[in-house]
């Protein structure tokens, strides 16, 4: 069983960064490969980065690719996507998942937390 929290959202200016940080409970972190998706009102839920358990591999989602990073710290049982060049469309809600790999498919992930707010203002 794993438990996710998020956090680190807010709102912020076109062009700004945030650090997103998704802090997992139980000692199996480190066995999950972890993604990151969003979900904007009236949207489906939408990949945007996943890292493999040792963070030896990552991807990301074409719109994202070059501005967003993942990361990940096994010790503190904590993934990270830092957000750079930020833009009006990035605002969604924030989801960080645990799954067994990494995937860019939402219900390949067993374990979700409760979203964080982004809000890019123009």
């Amino acid at each position: 069983q794993v438990q996710l929290v998020e956090s680190g959202g807010g709102l912020v200016q076109a062009g700004g960064s945030l650090r997103l940080s998704c802090a997992a409970s139980g000692r199996t972190f480190s066995s999950y490969a972890m993604g990151w998706f969003r979900q904007a009102p009236g949207k489906e839920r939408e990949y945007v980065a996943a890292i493999s358990a040792t963070g030896g591999f990552t991807n990301y989602a074409d719109s994202v690719k070059g501005r967003f990073t993942i990361s990940r710290d096994n010790a503190k049982n904590t993934v990270y996507l830092q957000m750079n060049s930020l833009k009006p469309e990035d605002t969604a809600v924030y989801y960080c998942a645990a799954g067994l790999v990494v995937t860019s498919t939402p219900r390949r992930y067993g374990y979700w937390g409760q979203g964080t707010q982004v809000t890019v203002s123009s």
